[in-house]
């Protein structure tokens, strides 16, 4: 008789409670069946894959050495959490992953009490960690904080003003840098795995700590000697000195893929009484995984794809993406103009920026997840003559508002604010949503800010960013592909705060901006339908706004509905300024502002996303008839 297979770890398994019950030789056979499953659940829905298969091993000893959830495991980014939410009771719900009502693409403090800290921006973990440290020291919790933080996070800034500032938290306090790209450190194999194991023993702090108390009776020079002498004979063996000058006791590298490394270390930092410690484990992006592997970008982010052969599954060709357009425009610009420069924060290719570089290796920078560091670059390049174009996203623009305000808009410099992944953007949800960027940027002194209704629109204002010299500008544009419009086949400089009317009509009138033109549109032909005669314009810039086209357009029709995809405090906003501070609305015109709703949005896919907000074509049509139900002389009509 056949032996009934064995049933797999995985499915005995579902809280890392349970977990910490394995033998440590069954925790290989588990974080293989976790990384299986990773795989499986990624390639029915899509997501983030190469970070997550990269910290599988790490995800299993940090859960099985911690006691999760009281000590406090931070995830920066969030994006390589899949295998942690797979063993925090997740698992059954791995399959709705990014969709609709389904789990989150990141750590979500909602969503599980394992998620301490909600992230899906870069390099915020060691201040989270510091938090929740310092309150347990206060608080007399024994409870740690473990902040997992990749080395493309240290680029920032933000993640050594943290470190500048967690000696306070003396042990309660673990950081674990992931090096899974960088080569900062010798290269790992046993010795520097026996090594980080001896300096991590208690045996080896218990002598240590010794030494330390005997070289501050030393006169003051002798005193400095020695510590100098503990701390550079250790970076010597095994690098590190830069987080020693920070207040870290430094340890590593280590093999992160190899759990008898892993384990003991980390169970030496749990009961050490040395702290704050880093650890440094080396990872594999896409490991386990040959598809993954062999890719350029370790399969990053993926479709839907065949866990078998690797294919992901393609969308069927269509128009170029929004930030191809722009990538390839400013390189046919820049090849006539030698100042135009781009700059992109650690997005070469999402923002457009790679295709730029091929072409003009020398004026491309990517200067990293450093965003405010990116526009102060600019402005200093702007300062000395250049034209510098900042591909940032729009979410990603918030982290360096002051330096927009402070070191752009203030001095007047004309640094070009290319603005990606404008408005909703689907499965990243709510963290990645470019909603905020005209609020923003329209309430500062000296900007224009404009939005691309299309593709076509993008090129002109590229063109347009390229000869404005007199100060910043902005062009906003959205995430995916454009509408399909044929490109120009030469620019058209666009006159700065003029729109454009795209249908004429004589009783309603949409202003849009941006994409939703293309809804504006199918929205007039419905009003039509009803005898409802309307113009739609395209406003272009929401600052300087078309003064004149706006006035004009108000004096002659009865209902008035500006469209953005953007929030509260936006073109709306100011068009109805406009309209207070010069008395349009006296002789009885009804204007209503469609925008994004004052909440935060879950992700889902983009159409639904802007179906629930109201920005579709049958939410402006609702809202101008509701608009005439208010008004005694439209009300037979809107009946008709």
């Amino acid at each position: 008789m056949n032996a009934k297979p064995a049933t797999p770890l995985l499915d005995t398994i579902e809280t890392p409670q349970e977990l910490r019950q394995l033998e440590s030789d069954k925790l290989r056979q588990f974080a293989d069946e976790l990384r299986e499953e990773t795989i499986s659940a990624v390639g029915q829905t899509g997501g983030h894959l190469g970070s997550g298969l990269g910290v599988v091993e790490l995800t299993v000893a940090v859960h099985y050495v911690f006691d999760t959830p009281t000590d406090r495991l931070i995830w920066d980014v969030g994006h390589q959490a899949y295998p942690h939410k797979i063993i925090t009771g997740r698992r059954d719900r791995m399959r709705t992953l990014r969709q609709g009502g389904g789990l989150s693409g990141f750590t979500k403090r909602s969503e599980s009490e394992y998620d301490p800290f909600g992230a899906a921006h870069s390099s915020t973990s060691i201040s989270a960690g510091l938090g929740f440290a310092i309150a347990n020291k206060l608080a007399g919790d024994p409870g740690k904080a473990i902040a997992v933080i990749g080395d493309g996070a240290m680029s920032a800034g933000m993640a050594y003003e943290a470190m500048n500032n967690a000696e306070q938290a003396g042990n309660r306090l673990v950081v674990i840098l992931n090096d899974n790209d960088m080569s900062i450190a010798p290269p790992v194999g046993g010795l520097s795995g026996y090594l980080a194991r001896l300096v991590s023993s208690a045996k080896f702090l218990g002598l240590r700590e010794l030494a330390k108390k005997f070289a501050r009776r030393l006169p003051s020079p002798l005193h400095r000697a020695a510590r100098l002498t503990d701390e550079y004979a250790r970076g010597m063996a095994m690098g590190g000195t830069l987080f020693e000058e920070l207040g870290f006791y430094y340890i590593g590298p280590i093999d992160g893929h190899d759990l008898d490394q892993l384990i003991p270390v980390l169970e030496n930092v749990r009961d050490a009484a040395e702290g704050p410690c880093l650890v440094h484990v080396v990872t594999q992006k896409g490991k386990g995984y040959a598809p993954a592997e062999a890719s350029d970008d370790k399969y990053h982010g993926v479709q839907k794809f065949d866990v078998i052969t690797g294919e992901q599954k393609k969308s069927a060709g269509g128009p170029p993406a929004y930030q191809n357009v722009f990538g390839e425009t400013l390189a046919k610009l820049a090849d006539e103009d030698s100042k135009i420069c781009a700059i992109t924060a650690a997005m070469p290719s999402g923002t457009g920026v790679d295709k730029f570089a091929k072409a003009h290796p020398d004026r491309a920078f990517d200067v990293g997840i450093a965003e405010q560091h990116a526009v102060t670059f600019a402005a200093g390049l702007a300062a000395q003559g250049m034209r510098p174009f900042a591909a940032i996203y729009s979410t990603f623009l918030q982290r360096a508002f002051d330096q927009v305000v402070h070191d752009v808009a203030i001095q007047n410099l004309p640094v070009r604010f290319a603005i990606d992944r404008a408005g909703l953007v689907g499965a990243d949800g709510a963290t990645h949503a470019g909603s905020f960027d005209i609020t923003y940027l329209s309430t500062l002194p000296n900007f224009v800010v404009m939005a691309a209704a299309d593709e076509a629109e993008l090129v002109h204002m590229t063109y347009t960013a390229a000869c404005h010299d007199s100060g910043p500008i902005a062009f906003r544009y959205p995430r995916g592909a454009g509408t399909g419009v044929a490109l120009p086949e030469k620019p058209e400089r666009l006159e700065i705060g003029k729109g454009r009317i795209v249908k004429q009509g004589s009783k309603i009138a949409l202003l849009s901006l941006g994409t939703r033109l293309a809804e504006s549109l199918k929205a007039a032909e419905q009003l039509e339908a009803r005898g409802l005669s309307t113009t739609v314009a395209d406003l272009r810039f929401a600052k300087p706004l078309d003064s004149e086209l706006i006035r004009q357009l108000m004096s002659t029709h009865e209902v008035v509905v500006t469209v953005e995809e953007g929030s509260i405090g936006g073109l709306g906003a100011h068009v109805l300024t406009l309209a207070s501070d010069e008395g349009l609305t006296d002789a009885g015109l009804k204007i209503r502002t469609l925008r994004l709703p004052d909440i935060f949005q879950d992700h889902d896919a983009p159409d639904k996303q802007y179906d629930d907000a109201g920005l579709n074509a049958p939410a402006i049509v609702d809202c101008v008839l509701k608009a005439l139900r208010h008004n005694s002389a439209g009300v037979e009509e809107a009946r008709a």
